[in-house]
């Protein structure tokens, strides 16, 4: 039975548009627009297993000169929303196809729903569960990526992930961190994954408080319960970045261009333990300056303390290192956290104070309990312990602080020291 364009456009359920897919030993292609549909695969790799766990579906089309049409020029074929929403459906057909021809009876499928379908017609239909039980391919194996953008109709969009979720496929956002990403789109559909945009990646290559950002988008990802993947990985160095951020997922062209021949894409490896063990050096390098903060100042904070115990006050106790050119401030915390006298600061500090920040200078009776520094030191007296650099709250500048815990009388109390971390002269 043949059916036209416009009875496949009204209903373009699996028996319609089983016509427009032919194949050729294990491959399937399609056609649309006199154009011929490819599948082609790029693989997604779990930093911490070490290996492969899904690719990435995506469209390949050629003309009849056997031309590469680019996806854009595609997907701009449409001219209604009924025909983009069988052009959407024909490609996810053909890559299930396709898929569930390779031997890989393990790894994921991440599949792109268009945006523009996802909030026209009824996402409860049967569509996708049809297309699963026609190859057999299982529900769990699918991850369904929806472009992270605007939608006119958030009531829609959260319909069309629970009817995903309710077949048992995974669901992940994609591109966050692009154009008009936010966190509510995160809590609102509660995604199992979230695919980081790439231009989140380039920031961090050259701008480390950009990278710190990712760090901490990335923790915050995880901590609500989201998978994430980074996208867009193209250099030795974006991998070691990757890996820095806590990312569970990654995907570039480092690793592996998308390819059409589905079967040796499959069996591509990539050596992670050797990117692991690269990283773990570099991590050792990076924390050196760390080690050699805590072995020169030492001597001065055992000194600074021992005067402190003997009722010396702050000022003449610390004068060696307030004087040091990397020091900012110098103050004395008690077990609560609470600071207990008044921040010590090098002669010739006003003069580079930033006004702007005046508001943040007192920092009298100022309780520092939530600091990861205070924490450090009162585990372990009698040891100093330095921070990663952080942004300091008394004059919003980057810093790491030194932090020892000694006993006075019948208490602890803390002695810390602010370094400025970008300063050139740092150790």
């Amino acid at each position: 039975m043949s059916y036209s364009l416009n009875e496949m456009l009204a209903a373009p359920e699996a028996d319609l548009l089983s016509p427009m897919l032919s194949q050729q030993d294990d491959l399937w292609t399609a056609t649309f627009r006199g154009l011929t549909l490819h599948t082609a695969l790029q693989p997604i790799y779990s930093i911490a297993h070490k290996r492969t766990v899904g690719y990435e579906a995506l469209i390949r089309a050629f003309d009849n000169d056997n031309a590469a049409v680019l996806p854009p020029h595609l997907f701009d074929l449409p001219s209604t929303d009924a025909e983009n929403l069988l052009l959407d459906r024909l490609c996810r057909y053909l890559h299930v196809r396709n898929y569930s021809s390779i031997k890989d009876q393990l790894n994921w499928l991440f599949l792109n729903v268009s945006p523009r379908v996802v909030t026209h017609g009824n996402q409860s239909d049967s569509f996708f569960g049809q297309i699963l039980e026609k190859t057999g391919l299982p529900a769990h194996r699918i991850v369904m990526e929806i472009v992270e953008q605007p939608t006119d109709d958030a009531d829609k969009l959260r319909e069309t992930v629970a009817y995903y979720r309710k077949l048992g496929c995974l669901t992940a956002i994609d591109d966050f961190g692009a154009g008009h990403s936010n966190f509510e789109r995160i809590w609102n559909l509660s995604p199992d994954i979230v695919k980081l945009d790439r231009s989140l990646l380039m920031r961090a290559v050259d701008d480390h408080r950009a990278r710190q950002i990712l760090n901490g988008i990335v923790s915050l990802l995880r901590q609500s319960g989201c998978l994430v993947l980074l996208e867009g990985v193209e250099t030795r160095d974006q991998v070691m970045i990757a890996i820095d951020a806590g990312v569970d997922f990654v995907q570039g062209f480092y690793f592996q261009r998308p390819s059409i021949d589905l079967e040796a894409m499959s069996q591509t490896p990539t050596d992670l333990d050797a990117l692991l063990t690269e990283y773990k050096l570099r991590k050792q390098v990076k924390q050196d300056p760390t080690r050699q903060l805590v072995n020169y100042f030492m001597a001065p904070f055992m000194r600074a303390t021992e005067q402190l115990r003997k009722g010396v006050n702050i000022r003449q106790a610390c004068s060696e290192l307030i004087t040091h050119p990397v020091v900012s401030r110098c103050y004395l915390v008690d077990s609560d956290g609470v600071q207990i006298t008044e921040t010590l600061l090098p002669n010739d500090s006003p003069a580079g104070q930033d006004p702007r920040f005046k508001p943040l200078e007192d920092t009298a009776s100022a309780d520092w309990c939530r600091q990861q520094y205070l924490s450090q030191a009162l585990e372990q007296p009698g040891s100093l312990h330095v921070t990663a650099p952080y942004l300091c709250v008394t004059g919003a500048n980057m810093c790491v602080t030194l932090s020892l815990a000694y006993n006075s009388e019948s208490s602890l109390q803390v002695l810390c020291c602010d370094i400025m971390s970008d300063s050139d002269q740092m150790l």
